[in-house]
């Protein structure tokens, strides 16, 4: 079998997307009949590897993402590369490359709808923008063989707008970096914490999807008795006296380290397609107190956390005081095994290469001749 990935949502500070093919990749490579590329944009075109990358425009003030602007040197990309099945990771030029490089070579294409667009401009330019881009991602999905999304909710918004063939595919979370034994006593000395202080956290990025300014106004109500430590690029400066900020992009080890030493972690967010930095949080051995939105609705179950009512401080203070009126620590180690048990890299991945199968009779047949 042979496959490939492009995608534009593949940048050095990027977030989930990258974090899945990173994964994705690593698994495929240990599996003798899987052959797998990456084809992303860069500053140049380079080949390393199975990872091969094409020049595009930098976006200013992106994140490091860059925008392929012609979609033909991405499809002749494609094509020279041969894949039985391409998946694409996002709804611009590049899923359309994948489109015609599909048609071209005969195979299935699937089309990973990662974030909800139309959502997510609407948020910023109205309702007239919405709309109109809920007719292009209609268009758009509703062309390719499979549409994966990381939660129910976007999937019933594609269906809603005509979308057929929508599979929910979870992402995974990495079990070992993200593990209890992280823990690092160090961190609350360096924040100057006494011992009966609870330590929260947030990490990610500071778009306004993430409603960080709930999350201060939450400290801030909650007071003393609690710290939290936000950790991510373009964090706020002004911040009330218990709350922290490491205002950068953050290595997956340095989260790791922060949230297995927390006491729990607090998300605002609530325009989250999959929400993983909660789910790494719950692999860390944390219960979670979310906005009852989105993907945290999902994958926030009972016994994990506390949902409570989205773009609402006084709520969200009075879910995590209630937190710790039970046992928050029993709490974090049975969100640790309903990570193990439903989120597994490997599980995840495994799932996805049978749905791989099922689209194509010449991936189906590969498989029984070589387990045969």
């Amino acid at each position: 079998m042979h496959l490939a990935d492009i995608t534009m949502f593949h940048a050095p500070d990027s977030g989930g997307v990258r974090t899945y093919l990173q994964a994705k990749h690593r698994h495929l490579a240990t599996l003798p009949d899987v052959e797998a590329n990456l084809l992303i944009p860069a500053g140049e075109h380079q080949t390393l590897g199975a990872l091969q990358t094409l020049p595009a425009f930098r976006l200013p003030l992106g994140q490091g993402y860059r925008f392929p602007l012609r979609r033909g040197p991405w499809r002749d990309a494609l094509v020279e590369l041969g894949p039985d099945l391409i998946e694409a990771g996002d709804p611009y030029v590049t899923a359309w490359a994948a489109l015609d490089a599909g048609q071209q070579l005969g195979v299935p294409v699937v089309g990973f709808y990662h974030s909800d667009l139309p959502r997510l401009m609407g948020d910023r330019f109205g309702a007239p923008v919405a709309r109109r881009l809920k007719r292009y991602v209609a268009d758009l999905y509703g062309r390719f063989d499979s549409v994966l999304v990381p939660c129910r909710s976007m999937g019933e918004r594609l269906e809603d707008w005509g979308v057929q063939g929508v599979r929910v595919q979870p992402l995974g979370v990495d079990l070992d970096t993200f593990h209890p034994r992280r823990r690092q006593e160090t961190l609350r000395e360096t924040l100057g914490l006494a011992d009966t202080t609870r330590l929260l956290v947030f990490a990610g990025r500071n778009s306004r999807e993430k409603n960080v300014n709930d999350l201060l106004a939450t400290a801030q109500r909650l007071g003393r008795g609690y710290h939290l430590l936000l950790m991510g690029p373009g964090m706020p400066t002004q911040v009330p006296d218990n709350v922290s900020v490491i205002s950068r992009c953050c290595s997956p080890n340095e989260v790791a380290r922060a949230l297995a030493s927390a006491d729990a972690m607090v998300h605002a967010g609530t325009r989250e397609t999959f929400g993983l930095v909660a789910l790494e949080a719950m692999a860390s051995g944390l219960p979670v107190v979310a906005a009852r939105a989105g993907a945290l609705i999902e994958n926030v179950p009972l016994g994990c956390g506390v949902l409570c009512e989205p773009h609402a401080p006084q709520a969200m203070a009075r879910a995590v005081e209630e937190l710790f009126l039970n046992d928050a620590a029993a709490i974090g180690r049975h969100a640790r095994r309903h990570v193990e048990r439903h989120y597994r890299w490997s599980k995840v991945i495994d799932g996805l290469l049978d749905h791989y199968r099922s689209l194509s009779p010449t991936l189906a047949t590969a498989t029984r001749c070589q387990h045969g």
